[in-house]
């Protein structure tokens, strides 16, 4: 007689099969598994999807969706509406789902469980994003931490050495044949047709490409990668941060093969495994503070006086700035859906501190065009280059675009390959390219680097006789 009841299981930031503790728990309900992917603008508010992870995504499920031999139904709407209807509609026996962090989703998803209780459905959720919860790193004191080294140290690496990150994969035997939802054209996706490019040219979302680049990350990269991160024009990064954003790999695969699986130099394992640890501050900062993606962490910066040009702005956005490090950088965002993180940093420092700019055009412009636009990640990220956030860089501390390409670009390698129209000119000039003879369309310089420096140092005594000033 075939089983009734079937498990649903909701995939969101999880779209793999391999290390997925929702969908193995719907497994073992022993129920046949009803997959969904549920397209929710409606709750997102401002913070639904930008143009890029919308690109990113659309390949990711189709991905997932043929690993599920097409049995994926999807939905668009409010997920709290859909979730509870759907599983009355099927009679479910339970739902199944990976916590996600964003402060909506986490009000979404309680109201859902509520709902689902009410009508006698199981629902239960798990982890399948992170190393370990946000509430369970904590100081002696059971407060949060606020600095990243401590709760690197005594937090992460402590917890980890006393929990099993291992979680075996059950195997998949019967879907449901319920005739619900649509196909993936059902969320009306109209991808920007150079993202899909990029996609497409450079990348390979889902949970094959994710090992894909994860193993040629190991082969190739991670020996010398504490040094070699830092240079952009060099193959030493992992490439992985979108594949861990949309789950199509565990991040807990990821750390217990470096960890224990690999012969790299003991301080690239570190570094490498810090930075793990930064995105999971990232979301331990988002979890105490919700407020984060818009409101600066020191109040002090409320009395920021930050400059509204939207000129400028474009100039930045579009790569147009005259300084070859900052323009090469955000080319690369513009064209590949990607930035390296050094070069972040770098256009972060430009637009903030030599532009005056405030933060929230740079989180917004990120989170519009980067395949890997996470809301902890970038909103943290954002608030520590412009000296506001929790554990940030010095607000007094401000990168010079020519000193920092001399310095971690010095042949142009990664200039030339984003800026076309610099490809002649000579090395020595590859950073103040209005100094060479040659002639270029390259545009001039849009600020002085001393004057701004001045200038953004002035502005930050407006924040001196703040109450949370130190």
């Amino acid at each position: 007689m075939k089983k009734t009841n079937p498990a649903i299981i909701w995939f969101r930031q999880d779209l793999r099969i391999n290390d997925n503790q929702a969908l193995n728990a719907a497994i073992k309900s022993g129920m046949p598994i009803l997959p969904v992917y549920v397209l929710d603008d409606e709750n997102a508010g401002e913070w639904q999807l930008g143009m890029a992870s919308r690109c990113w995504l659309i390949q990711s499920l189709s991905s997932l969706n043929k690993s599920l031999g097409g049995q994926l139904r999807f939905f668009k709407g409010p997920a709290d509406q859909i979730i509870p209807q759907l599983a009355n509609e099927v009679n479910a026996s339970g739902v199944y789902w990976g916590r996600c962090y964003e402060p909506w989703r986490i009000h979404r998803d309680t109201c859902i469980k509520t709902t689902l209780h009410k009508d006698n459905i199981r629902a239960k959720s798990f982890n399948n994003a992170l190393l370990f919860e946000p509430n369970t790193i904590l100081k002696s004191d059971g407060t949060p931490y606020k600095v990243f080294t401590p709760f690197f140290r005594k937090g992460c690496l402590q917890t980890i050495q006393q929990t099993d990150l291992t979680v075996k994969s059950e195997t998949l035997r019967e879907f449901d044949q319920s005739r619900v939802g649509g196909g993936i054209n059902a969320l009306n996706f109209s991808p920007d047709s150079n993202l899909k490019a990029a996609v497409q040219n450079k990348w390979q979302p889902g949970e094959l490409g994710a090992l894909n680049r994860f193993n040629r990350f190991l082969e190739n990269g991670i020996q010398g990668y504490k040094e070699g991160r830092n240079f952009p024009g060099t193959d030493h990064v992992s490439g992985l941060s979108p594949h861990l954003h949309f789950g199509e790999i565990s991040i807990r695969q990821v750390w217990h093969t470096i960890k224990n699986e690999t012969e790299a130099d003991p301080e690239d394992i570190e570094h490498f495994l810090s930075e793990l640890c930064w995105r999971e501050f990232s979301y331990n900062l988002l979890y105490h503070r919700p407020e984060m993606p818009r409101n600066n962490l020191q109040e002090k910066f409320d009395k920021f006086p930050w400059r509204d040009n939207r000129k400028d702005l474009n100039k930045w956005r579009l790569g147009e700035t005259g300084y070859p490090i900052v323009d090469a950088g955000m080319r690369e965002l513009r064209q590949t859906g990607y930035m390296h993180n050094r070069v972040r940093m770098i256009v972060g420092s430009f637009l903030v501190k030599n532009m005056l700019l405030h933060w929230h055009n740079g989180e917004d412009w990120f989170w519009d065009r980067l395949f890997d636009a996470d809301l902890a990640s970038n909103s943290a990220s954002w608030q520590w280059v412009a000296g506001c956030g929790a554990d940030s860089m010095p607000y007094f501390r401000i990168f010079n675009p020519i000193t920092q390409g001399r310095k971690f670009d010095p042949e142009g390698i990664y200039i030339r390959r984003h800026i076309p129209e610099l490809a002649k000119i000579p090395t020595e000039h590859i950073h103040m390219p209005w100094e060479a003879e040659t002639k270029t369309n390259y545009p001039t310089p849009i600020l002085d680097l001393a004057s701004t420096r001045k200038r953004a140092l002035k502005a930050l005594e407006a924040t001196r006789n703040h109450p949370d000033s130190s």
